[in-house]
């Protein structure tokens, strides 16, 4: 039997969703639009790396690869063996873990200067490596690589993939009509009968791709460790991708208890936006999808809270980039009242017509560009203003002028015609973002990640409601010294000029 929790029937401005609950607990979302002989479908993870652990950081975005692997019989030309070879290959790697155990304690006592040197393992860790890597090249004879993304191509599909947030994990792809029930049965199977196909490969490839985002990009480590200081408490302190540590030590074991306790029914939401009828969507999808079995129990809820901000906290660091200044104020979380003066505020900021746009850039002239954001998401927010110094102006001066632009705003309220402008924008944007399936269908998956699909209506009308009294209220709550956390950028001296005398200059 079927529970139907929710039908909007709402003016044409609004999305007209339907949600439906199948009888294992996974909810159903359905935009009708018939518009264009195609459907956007997708489905959310109620996780993300908010859900991990110190040990285990980055395994939700590692899942996010190897749903991607395949099936029972999507991925592999000998099933049977492909099975027997993973088994095989998790107890060479139980025997690998205990002697790097051996490795790392040696470390630990100064016996060796780095236990992950090739010249310090043991004969019985090379012996044990050769075997690992023999089962790896027989598996590769018998995978079919990308199958699951050639059986969508061939049947007209496009657009297949997905994205890790610290609250959520999403999957997404665009499908012909009439080959909604081949999605059914895709995304079915690879929740019900999934193969974690080449664990320890894709676990490398997810670390080159922490190299690539983060370690190789002029601020993508200090960046890291400006999140790290701004959090102090929340689990949020961690990037998505994972501390460089934790990646290449999550066992597959540790994979297939993360995923038997967050790939559960009761933790998808299914989205569905195109040409489709809802009865015919509902019954494919008890079909397809009612068959995966209800979990054990809930998926535990994030308990640990953000911490009261006592003082200010700052980081200074040399770059291989412009002079700049990065600032955060902790804030609220996602359709928290205060979260939508707060994003009209950063819209009043931002822009070419923005205040801090027309007083750093074009008045002063001593930013070239700046921006500002309020980034609200699950469990809590943060407002981020940044702002690149134009030459010989320092990130202090424009740090300095930043706070008096905010300033304003605490003692003067904003008037009428600059409020209604940037309450316009925001109304044209939400329409911008619903005009095609594919862009109702990412609004949805966000959206009911974060935790209530419905902002997707209810967003617009709050947005409308805010007043100047409110946008002066909220910029004396929350833009506080002791909330804030400031990063001050400058130019990495070239390569001598330390040599030669040079020295950085005094850090205030």
């Amino acid at each position: 039997m079927l529970i139907v929790l929710l039908t909007l029937r709402v003016p044409a401005q609004q999305v007209p969703v339907v949600e439906v609950t199948l009888t294992n607990g996974m909810r159903l979302l359905m935009v009708q639009r018939h518009d264009e002989p195609s459907i956007a479908g997708g489905w959310v993870a109620h996780v993300g790396s908010a859900n991990e652990r110190p040990g285990i950081t980055g395994i939700t975005h590692l899942f996010e690869h190897m749903m991607f692997k395949g099936t029972r019989t999507i991925g592999t030309r000998d099933p049977e063996r492909d099975l027997q070879i993973i088994e095989e290959q998790e107890r060479i790697r139980e025997q690998i873990r205990k002697e790097e155990a051996e490795l790392r304690a040696a470390w630990r006592r100064g016996e060796i200067d780095d236990w992950r040197k090739p010249e310090n393992r043991t004969p019985r860790l090379r012996e044990l490596e050769a075997r690992f890597r023999e089962l790896v090249e027989e598996q590769r004879r018998l995978l079919v690589k990308n199958e699951f993304d050639r059986i969508y191509t061939a049947a007209g599909a496009s657009g297949m993939n997905a994205f890790t947030t610290e609250d959520l994990t999403a999957y997404f792809i665009t499908v012909p009509a009439n080959k909604l029930e081949l999605w059914m049965w895709m995304e079915s199977e690879r929740l019900l009968h999934p193969v974690f196909r080449e664990f320890y490969a894709e676990r490398d490839v997810v670390f080159e791709e922490r190299r690539l985002r983060i370690e190789s990009t002029p601020l993508g480590r200090f960046e890291e460790t400006f999140n790290a200081l701004f959090w102090q408490s929340h689990p949020y302190l961690w990037p998505v991708v994972g501390w460089p540590s934790d990646i290449p030590a999550i066992t597959k074991a540790q994979a297939d208890e993360f995923y038997a306790t967050y790939y559960t029914p009761e933790n998808i939401t299914l989205v569905l936006v195109g040409d489709f009828t809802t009865n015919q969507a509902v019954a494919m999808a008890q079909r397809y999808f009612g068959r995966i079995p209800p979990g054990n129990r809930p998926p535990p809820e994030v308990i640990t809270e953000e911490i009261a901000p006592v003082a200010e906290r700052r980081m200074y660091a040399e770059a291989e980039a412009n002079p700049q200044v990065h600032i955060a104020w902790l804030t609220v979380p996602f359709a928290h009242k205060d979260s939508y003066p707060l994003d009209l505020l950063a819209e009043i900021l931002s822009h070419r017509t923005g205040r801090l746009y027309k007083g750093l850039v074009l008045g002063r002239e001593i930013a070239t560009q700046v921006s500002a954001s309020q980034n609200s998401q699950k469990w809590s927010g943060n407002f981020r203003i940044t702002a690149e110094a134009r030459e010989p102006h320092t990130p202090e001066e424009v740090e300095k002028a930043i706070y008096e632009e905010l300033a304003r705003l605490q003692e003067e309220p904003v008037p009428p015609e600059e409020l209604q402008k940037v309450k316009n924008n925001f109304a044209a944007n939400e329409y911008r973002r619903l005009t095609s399936n594919f862009a109702i269908l990412i609004q949805l998956l966000l959206y009911d990640g974060w935790g209530d699909w419905r902002e997707i209506n209810a967003a617009g009308p709050k947005y409308q409601a805010v007043t100047a009294e409110d946008i002066q209220r909220v910029a004396r709550k929350y833009f506080t010294k002791e909330a804030r956390t400031v990063a001050i950028y400058t130019r990495k001296p070239a390569a001598g000029a330390r040599a030669a005398g040079a020295h950085p200059p005094d850090q205030p």
